[in-house]
């Protein structure tokens, strides 16, 4: 109360000065308290300016799409596996039922070596180096081409692939393939996607991954921008031994290294997913949702386990859903796990069928499938859910601002054609 009355009592005074008796103590003041008053001020509006995190927004973005000399039909693929030297007849039986149950479909491309007789003479450093140069090189020469900028105003450059690691790495075939500037932050981030290798004693890697990569620009300023990024959420279990080794590069008998994917896989995505939700969830959910969760919760907890713990109705936070097309079962996972309809995972389920699995940058061709159908509009939120070695769930969560102005893309040319069914592996 006291310091209420002094305050009220000084405006009363220097309501009464006239102006130039204010301009006069002003005038008196030192100048050092007249740093400080306008100083202090400034640096504190400027230090919670600082302390916000800054909006990100999606410019644009391009995916890999190969031509008719990369497409790998079912025939030409087996053909070419039976000249192997590394795989046998059971081998290629066991191939052959899976690539029939793998929801795939006949159009997705491979690397030049794989379409020689025999492939694995020609599977080479260089022919790695010149595959990843086409890929990277393609989606990135779309995305300046998109969005008109300049790659010397570049400012960070992260790149992740884990299959395959050169030297000069990708940062620096980038950098100089497109003259970037000599102070741009880079990262490359690796092992923390998905991976494939071609021995005799891990075909499933080699069966379902296929050629893809994306190019994202993104940016502080809204300028241009086609969506908001919203959320991240990254959720690791590598503490979890099952989870750790479930996708784990190794040497099988015969000294042949690749990547072995476990039968724990599954589990450790699920479980994984549902640790990213706990966090995602009270971030996008109404609260309505968030309060019959809680009390799910709580429930559980009073009875020991017996209740059941309340499955979000997702479908009030997002409109659309793009789900790691790592292969069926993943798909079906996260279906079943979010209660999700077929529609809702359309996206994944065809760009498996087109583009095989093309690792992290599978989600982007869902985007484009979504956005070739014209069903992305303004203000919907997008979920972007990735799978990951160790075992890794990263949730991005996208809202709309401007639609794509056209359905030029992955998809250009063969949208028409989609949905088709897929074959179920029960059936097949």
């Amino acid at each position: 109360m006291v310091t209420v009355a002094i305050a009220a009592a000084t405006i009363v005074v220097v309501a009464r000065l006239g102006p130039d008796e204010i301009l006069g103590r002003l005038r008196a003041l030192t100048p050092a308290y007249l740093f400080l008053s306008c100083f202090l001020p400034a640096s504190a509006v400027t230090m919670y300016l600082l302390s916000q995190p800054r909006k990100v927004y999606l410019v644009d973005y391009a995916c890999f799409h190969g031509t008719h000399l990369n497409r790998v039909p079912f025939s030409a693929f087996l053909e070419c596996a039976r000249q192997s030297t590394t795989l046998n007849e059971r081998s290629i039986r066991f191939m052959s039922r899976l690539l029939e149950s793998s929801g795939l479909g006949e159009e997705t491309c491979l690397p030049t070596p794989v379409h020689y007789i025999p492939w694995n003479k020609y599977l080479t450093l260089e022919a790695g180096r010149e595959e990843a140069e086409l890929v990277v090189f393609s989606a990135i020469d779309e995305l300046f081409s998109k969005t008109n900028v300049s790659p010397d105003t570049i400012d960070i450059l992260v790149v992740n692939c884990s299959g395959f690691n050169p030297t000069p790495s990708f940062i620096d075939m980038i950098i100089n393939k497109y003259k970037l500037r000599g102070d741009i932050h880079s990262v490359h981030l690796s092992g923390m996607g998905c991976s494939a290798g071609l021995i005799s004693a891990m075909l499933l890697p080699f069966c379902l991954f296929r050629m893809g990569g994306a190019a994202v620009l993104l940016s502080t300023s809204a300028a241009k921008a086609r969506l908001r990024l919203m959320s991240v959420v990254r959720t690791l279990t590598a503490a979890d031994d099952n989870s750790y080794r479930c996708i784990h590069r190794e040497e099988d008998d015969k000294g042949h290294t690749g990547v072995n994917l476990s039968k724990d896989l599954i589990a450790a995505a699920g479980r994984t997913l549902k640790a990213n939700i706990v966090t995602l969830a009270p971030i996008v959910l109404p609260i309505s949702e968030q309060l019959l969760l809680a009390m799910s919760f709580v429930a559980q907890k009073l009875t020991n386990g017996r209740f059941k713990v309340y499955v979000p109705n997702f479908l009030t936070a997002f409109e659309h859903f793009c789900i790691h097309a790592g292969g069926t079962a993943v798909i079906d996972e996260v279906q079943r796990s979010l209660s999700l309809s077929n529609e809702h995972v359309e996206p994944s389920r065809m760009t498996l069928h087109r583009f095989g699995n093309t690792s992290s940058s599978s989600t982007w061709y869902e985007l484009a499938y979504i956005e070739a159908k014209g069903r992305l509009h303004r203000g919907d939120r997008v979920w972007m859910i990735g799978f990951g070695s160790g075992f890794k769930c990263n949730s991005v969560v996208w809202k709309c601002i401007v639609p794509a102005p056209n359905t030029n893309g992955p998809w250009a040319g063969c949208i028409h054609r989609y949905p088709v069914q897929i074959k179920s592996p029960k059936t097949s």
